[in-house]
């Protein structure tokens, strides 16, 4: 069974008919059939619909000439919004909603002509460092079936490094694209907050959520950020800034662009293999006339209690709303038949309280609820200002370290770090002990509390042949210099090219 061809390829085999898309998009779904059992990326496949849709690109290839996605198979995370297709954010909340809409970003891409097959594992509710939180069972990494892939957009990055599909959309709160990404050896990019719609996507923590792709290089990335990004009268938070070229900032001359390197923030807890791999990646870059420069970020060493503060108190307002009422899953015994319901006084507050309780104790998983926990708490009367508040003063803070970085005399144009201090770790290695995952998501926190773009590039292996990322972090909506870098790096390097053993 071959592997699926980059973006570029599978348009123009498409367009010229080489290949059809009813042609490409079955060979995805074989590999999904194939792989799926062990890799579990996906929730739920969408066969007969994208085989339908394969067909109609068929049969009418003058309307998908100039598609920039046009026949290629692609995967949504499982919190994105999919008219008629099951959307559970890998929760037993959710198990059986079909919303009646699709997600602006998964619109767009259908718009461009992507099929989409089917919709991936994640962290339930998008919460989580390992994809481990999922209420259907973890994913696992396709370079080692014991590992974690990442989170909490695991599904999407072992579907991409699998290389069952090109590329594929996750979501970002806390670096759930970029670590993933690291993870699994493909590329991740969190845009600009307001870059790209959250329109459809359900909610985590709203200040911090941004939607991005995962693909198998930078330029398919860049192709994918083109469809997606731009202003929605859905979404008041989207920009209304014109979306440049992203493909035209592809020159692969980084000649003169400046690089900061943080390294005091890089001097504990990095694993060695990882330290190795990142600094030698930064050598490539200086060798194609990139300069690299130390930068002070002194308030990042604070971001991950900043954002487990601001992220759980925003998801414990979010989810709220899954009461066992509205929609969504409620608890058996819950309900009751019409002479039950006659029989109890209106307004009986007991009984409802208890159906609300037993509902969210069934519905939602622990990590889940521990979260729910500390956010309700971090935002209760007289806690606010202690917790919350000075959260978002310090998240303040960190944000002008990294605007003054980008904007002093001698201002670099990128940040560089490792994407995840350390390697895959194993399935069930850190389930005990939350703070030591938490500790995981270090390096990307600092993108979503500032809303800066952030990308995640392959950029080496540890002595495990287990994948390491290169994370670099740019000015708001500059995504252009961030790709043009990245790009830059994979031209001189191979890590992009390498396939796990189980692809």
């Amino acid at each position: 069974m071959d592997s699926p061809q980059v973006v570029a390829d599978i348009r123009e085999a498409v367009r010229s008919r080489a290949r059809s898309a009813t042609d490409v998009c079955r060979d995805a779904l074989a590999r999904v059939a194939a792989l799926n059992p062990a890799l579990n990326a996906f929730n739920t496949v969408v066969t007969d619909r994208a085989i339908a849709r394969a067909e109609a690109i068929d049969r009418d290839p003058d309307r998908w000439r100039d598609a920039p996605l046009a026949g290629v198979p692609v995967a949504i995370k499982d919190n994105l919004c999919t008219r008629g297709v099951r959307t559970t954010a890998s929760s037993r909340m959710l198990e059986h909603y079909s919303p009646p809409y699709d997600a602006t970003t998964v619109a767009r891409l259908e718009s461009a002509g992507a099929i989409v097959i089917g919709k991936t594992n994640c962290d339930e509710f998008a919460m989580g460092s390992s994809n481990e939180n999922s209420a259907f069972g973890p994913v696992r990494n396709p370079w080692a079936l014991d590992r974690i892939p990442g989170g909490t957009s695991g599904g999407s990055a072992a579907a991409v490094a699998a290389r069952i599909i090109p590329l594929a959309l996750g979501s970002d709160t806390g670096g759930s694209i970029r670590q993933p990404s690291a993870m699994c050896g493909v590329v991740g990019l969190k845009p600009t907050y307001g870059r790209v719609s959250r329109y459809g996507l359900i909610a985590h923590a709203s200040s911090l959520d941004q939607v991005g792709p995962i693909a198998t290089r930078v330029r398919d990335a860049a192709v994918a950020l083109g469809v997606i990004a731009g202003g929605d009268g859905a979404d008041a938070t989207t920009a209304s800034e014109a979306v440049p070229d992203y493909g035209s900032a592809l020159t692969g001359n980084v000649r003169g662009t400046r690089i900061g390197v943080p390294r005091r923030l890089l001097e504990q807890g990095v694993d060695p293999d990882v330290a190795r791999a990142f600094f030698a990646a930064l050598d490539v870059l200086a060798s194609r006339g990139a300069t690299l420069t130390d930068v002070e970020l002194p308030h990042a060493r604070y971001a991950i209690p900043v954002y487990y503060l601001v992220s759980t108190a925003e998801a414990s307002s979010n989810l709220a709303r899954y009461d066992g009422v509205r929609y969504g899953f409620r608890a058996k015994g819950s309900r009751e038949d019409g002479p039950a319901r006659a029989a109890r006084a209106d307004g009986d507050e007991a009984s409802l309280q208890a159906m609300y309780g037993r509902t969210r104790a069934c519905g939602f998983g622990p990590e889940v609820k521990r979260r729910i926990m500390l956010g309700t708490y971090v935002l209760s009367a007289g806690y606010y200002d202690a917790y919350y508040l000075k959260a978002q003063q310090v998240r303040t803070l960190i944000l002008r370290d990294y605007e003054q970085a980008f904007d002093c005399e001698r201002g670099v144009d990128a940040i560089a770090m490792p994407t995840s201090p350390v390697p895959a770790f194993k399935i069930g290695e850190r389930v005990d002990d939350p703070l030591q995952m938490y500790l995981a998501d270090v390096f990307t926190v600092s993108a979503n509390l500032t809303g800066l773009p952030a990308i995640s590039v392959p950029c080496g292996f540890s002595a495990g042949t287990l994948p390491i990322g290169l994370q670099l972090t740019g000015r708001r909506f500059d995504e252009p210099s961030l790709l043009r870098l990245a790009d830059a790096y994979e031209r001189d390097t191979e890590w992009w090219k390498q396939q796990p053993p189980i692809a």
